[in-house]
């Protein structure tokens, strides 16, 4: 598995495993540091506008992973992907917590078992409910520096 930047062109592949416009997606690369996990087998020097979806493939994208920075947290604001996926990505904004000393948040929807098992597995702990999302219920889990 290969972990990355996400580029614009992975956009299409980000929409399809999010299931989300492509434009938000895009919007999405562009505003938050969003990095994706492919599978390992592809060539990473690989051209990737060439693909029939004018960027990456969405078979070749495990998950990807969206973050920002404010204040003294680390806030993950998207996480999906397969579970070894979930895990290595949000593996990305704890290390980058970890060297400025800042805490990370995440909020899981309560059914979704890749992100709370991902979560648990770092060390992240349950703090509660989190805000709900479209009326959904989410858990917060936050790691501590």
């Amino acid at each position: 598995m290969n972990v990355r930047d996400a580029l614009e062109a992975d956009a299409d592949a980000l929409a399809s495993i999010a299931d989300s416009p492509t434009d938000v997606m895009r919007n999405l690369v562009h505003d938050r540091t969003v990095r994706v996990a492919e599978d390992g087998t592809t060539d990473p020097n690989a051209d990737v506008s060439s693909s029939q979806y004018d960027g990456s493939d969405p078979e070749d994208l495990l998950g990807f992973i969206s973050f920002d920075a404010r204040e003294d947290t680390v806030h993950v604001t998207q996480l999906d992907g397969t579970t070894e996926a979930c895990k290595r990505l949000l593996a990305e904004p704890v290390r980058f917590a970890e060297r400025e000393s800042m805490a990370v948040e995440v909020l899981a929807p309560p059914d979704t078992d890749v992100i709370v098992d991902a979560a648990e597995e770092l060390g992240f702990e349950r703090r509660g409910t989190g805000p709900r999302f479209n009326g959904s219920r989410t858990i917060r889990f936050r790691l501590e520096p």
